[in-house]
């Protein structure tokens, strides 16, 4: 009876997987979070972002190229067609003397990401992706103060990154 039911189940299994019925792993580890599509420098791309309970999506094309999305005001990111440069930004963070700079959280070659102080600790973020041909800096939107966790949301997001999948033609 077991070898039945395992002949049985098996095709059905395989029906499911060959259907693609899940999304890529990458946006099923991220629960809360929802694919958006949005427009950096007339590339379309899509980025996972907290999903509507965290807030409503605000996504503005700025006049000098960056394009920012903010779901309420712990997912504040800015993203901007670039090769970035990482050694510059680290010594703007060492020589702020207003946002007083505590510690790299961690400082790896594509990213920054720091903690300092103005009248409490807040954390921010640089990084560089480059998720085809074509390289983003996306960092935090300065004004509000996040913490760590936070933070590290918007790094992850960040990551997702990615060109939208041109539309396939009709058959």
């Amino acid at each position: 009876m077991k070898k039945l039911l395992l002949l049985l189940a098996a095709p059905a299994l395989l029906f499911f997987a060959a259907c693609g019925g899940t999304k890529p792993a990458d946006t099923a580890a991220m629960p809360g979070m929802t694919e958006t599509t949005i427009t950096v420098n007339g590339n379309q791309l899509t980025l996972m972002v907290p999903d509507s309970t965290k807030g409503k999506l605000e996504v503005v094309e700025q006049s000098w190229g960056a394009t920012e999305v903010k779901v309420g005001k712990e997912f504040q990111i800015s993203i901007t067609e670039g090769e970035g440069d990482v050694a510059l930004t680290k010594s703007d963070i060492a020589g702020n003397d207003v946002n007083k700079f505590k510690r790299f959280i961690k400082d790896e070659p594509t990213l920054l990401f720091w903690e300092s102080e103005i009248t409490a600790p807040e954390c921010h973020f640089y990084t560089i992706v480059k998720p085809a041909t074509v390289s983003y800096v996306v960092e935090d939107i300065k004004g509000e103060m996040f913490n760590e966790k936070t933070a590290q949301t918007m790094i992850d997001a960040a990551k997702t990154l990615k060109p939208k999948d041109a539309a396939k033609p009709n058959a």
